[in-house]
């Protein structure tokens, strides 16, 4: 099985090949260039390298979230648009399962996953490494540094943190969790193979999904969301406060 992986849910993006299980390619970028103008080219050239045609590969994953809420769209449009040519099934792989499968070799160590959701939040997920699998721990979620902290102290093994926000994660919480690593600079950041990983994973219990049903999964409202509703609850207090002056 040919599976095809996109990530771009952070500053980072990258494409991968995986045939049969086996890691091909990766063609990874961080350079602050748009995904947009990044993405697509970066496929191509890299099924080009391969020898490989679209119309070969099996199954198109992508990290569907959580994210950054424009890379999650830029990934699941590309997805979708080179799916579609092709009526290939998705595998929309969680952002933070994804990170963690590099590290899955670190057998009885706690990874944390960490993405900075702003806002005072990361996002995050806890996973245990079992070698060739994961041991997820807890459901993609937006929780507090403060809150993660105090949940990390109820688990005895060695704690290493991975993601775009494990820097933030460690520089706030290492005083309070003394056996708490930085995972090493060439695993941390998010990547394409990552995602492949997850979609294996999906494939094998049948829940990859055709094109036209894949989503991001952003799992918090936009920021224009956030202040279209409070825009809205500010409007509708005025015209109530107005109607009991009347």
């Amino acid at each position: 099985m040919n599976i095809l992986a996109l990530e771009s849910s952070a500053a980072a993006c990258s494409a991968a090949l995986c045939r049969d299980g086996a890691f091909v390619a990766q063609s990874f970028q961080n350079s602050g260039l748009t995904h947009s103008r990044t993405l697509l080219p970066m496929v191509r050239d890299m099924l080009k390298n391969c020898g490989e045609r679209l119309d070969g590969v099996d199954v198109i994953a992508v990290a569907a979230g959580p994210g950054s809420f424009t890379g999650l769209r830029i990934g699941v449009a590309a997805a979708k648009g080179l799916a579609w040519a092709g009526g290939q099934p998705c595998a929309p792989c969680s952002t933070l399962e994804s990170m963690a499968w590099p590290l899955a070799h670190m057998e009885g160590r706690l990874i944390v996953c960490a993405m900075d959701a702003r806002r005072g939040q990361i996002y995050n997920a806890l996973f245990r490494g079992e070698g060739e699998r994961l041991e997820r721990l807890c459901p993609d979620r937006a929780v507090s540094l403060e809150e993660l902290g105090e949940e990390l102290k109820n688990f005895s093994e060695s704690k290493i943190v991975v993601g775009d926000g494990a820097q933030l994660c460690y520089n706030t919480l290492r005083e309070q969790i003394s056996d708490l690593a930085l995972a090493p600079v060439h695993l941390r950041a998010q990547s394409a193979w990552g995602v492949a990983r997850a979609a294996e994973r999906l494939a094998a219990e049948n829940a990859l999904v055709p094109g036209q049903e894949l989503v991001p999964v952003y799992h918090r409202l936009s920021q224009a969301e956030r202040e279209r509703l409070e825009r809205e609850r500010n409007t509708k207090f005025t015209i109530e406060g107005d109607q009991k002056h009347v």
